[in-house]
C-alpha cells in the first residue's frame, strides 16, 4: 500500500525513471565510472558521461547496456540502485515496485538478466513490459481498442516498429540502428572525408545540432574541433548538413527497411487504420530532423513525432504501473 512506483526506460545512452504522483525525475546517460584498481563505482549518469574519453588508466567510464540489453550484468545493476536510490531519496521503508522497458526483440536470457538486476537493485517486485507498448501508452495512444495503431520508437541503440491492437503487439520488428549508430557513422564519416579524428561525443551534439535524414533547404554549419589524423595536432573545421545527412543514409535505411517489413507482416484491416491514422514517432532519435518526413515518403504512411519524444516510454511504463489491472495483459513478465 505505502510502497513507491518507479517506472524506468533503460536505455542505452540515456535511462529515464518515472515516480509515481511526480512524474519523470530523472533523465541521466546510462554511463558508470569504475576504478580499474579495485572494481568501486566512482560516478553514474551525467557526472560519469563527463568522464568518457577523459579518463587516466586507473579509471573506465562504461556504458552497461549495448543495443538495449543489458551486457554488463554487475555494473547495470550498481546503475539500477543509484537510479532507483535516487527516486525514493532519503526514506525508504519500503521497497518499491519497479517497471522496465526493454527492446521488444529481447531473448528469454536477456529478459530473466532485467528481472534479476531490478530485484538486487532494490525491487520489492519487478515488471517488464516492451518498449513499443510502453512507447504507445506513454504517447497517449488507446492501445486497448480494437484498431491498429503503428508506432515506431527510436532510442540510442535499438529502433523498435510495431502496429498494436487490443492491448498486444500483431507485428514488431527490432533493430540494433539507431541514436548510437548515428553517431559512429559520422565520425567515421567526418574520418574519412576530412581526416579528423573526434571523439563520440563531438560526433553525437553534431547530430543534435546540424544532423537531418533529409538534405535541408537552407543548409546548417558547425565549426568541430577534432585531431588532424595525418599531422596529430588539433584543428577545427567547419561542416554542414548534408555532410550528415549523406553519413547516416545506410542507418537510415536500415530503419526504413525494418519499418516497411512491419507494415508488410500487418493484417490488411490493420493496415487500413495505420494509413489512417499514420505511424507515431518517439524515442530521442525522433527528434532528428526530417525523420517523419523521410519515413512518410518512404513508406507512404503518415508519420508524426509524438509530444516530447524522449519521454514517451518512461511515461508509458508510469502509466502502466498506475493503472496495472487495464494494462495487466501488456505487460510481458513480473517477478
Amino acid at each position: 500500500m505505502f510502497a513507491k512506483k518507479i517506472g524506468i526506460d533503460l536505455g542505452t545512452a540515456n535511462t529515464l525513471v518515472y515516480l509515481q504522483g511526480r512524474g519523470i525525475i530523472t533523465n541521466e546517460p546510462s554511463v558508470v565510472a569504475i576504478s580499474t584498481i579495485d572494481k568501486t563505482i566512482l560516478a553514474v549518469g551525467d557526472e560519469a558521461k563527463e568522464m568518457i574519453g577523459r579518463t587516466p588508466d586507473t579509471i573506465v567510464a562504461r556504458k552497461p547496456l549495448k543495443d538495449g540489453v543489458i551486457a554488463d550484468y554487475k555494473t547495470t545493476e550498481a546503475m539500477l540502485r543509484y537510479f532507483i536510490n535516487k527516486a525514493l531519496g532519503r526514506v525508504k521503508f519500503f521497497r518499491p515496485e519497479v517497471m522496465v522497458a526493454v527492446p521488444g526483440g529481447i531473448t528469454s536470457t536477456e529478459r530473466r538478466a532485467v528481472i534479476d538486476a531490478t530485484i538486487a537493485a532494490g525491487a520489492k517486485a519487478a515488471y517488464i513490459m516492451k518498449e513499443p507498448i510502453a512507447a504507445a501508452i506513454g504517447a497517449n495512444i488507446p492501445i486497448g481498442s480494437a484498431a491498429g495503431h503503428m508506432i515506431v520508437d527510436m532510442g540510442g541503440g535499438t529502433t523498435e516498429a510495431a502496429v498494436i491492437s487490443l492491448g498486444g503487439i500483431v507485428s514488431c520488428t527490432s533493430v540494433r540502428v539507431a541514436g548510437n549508430k548515428f553517431d559512429t557513422a559520422i565520425a567515421a564519416y567526418i574520418r574519412k572525408k576530412y581526416n579528423l579524428a573526434i571523439g563520440e561525443q563531438t560526433a553525437e551534439n553534431i547530430k543534435i545540432q546540424i544532423g537531418s535524414a533529409l538534405p535541408l533547404d537552407e543548409k546548417l554549419y558547425l565549426d568541430i574541433k577534432g585531431r588532424d589524423m595525418i599531422i596529430g595536432l588539433p584543428r577545427i573545421i567547419t561542416i554542414n548538413s548534408d555532410d550528415i545527412t549523406e553519413a547516416i543514409q545506410d542507418e537510415l535505411s536500415a530503419i526504413i527497411t525494418a519499418v516497411k517489413s512491419v507494415l508488410y507482416e500487418t493484417p490488411p484491416e490493420l493496415s487500413a487504420d495505420v494509413m489512417e491514422k499514420g505511424m507515431v514517432l518517439s524515442g530521442g532519435s525522433a527528434l532528428l530532423k526530417n525523420i517523419d518526413k523521410l519515413l512518410s515518403q518512404a513508406t507512404g504512411v503518415p508519420a508524426y513525432v509524438t509530444d516530447e519524444p524522449l519521454l514517451a516510454v518512461a511515461r508509458g511504463t508510469g502509466l502502466a504501473l498506475d493503472n496495472l489491472e487495464s494494462y495487466k495483459r501488456s505487460i510481458l513478465s513480473l517477478r
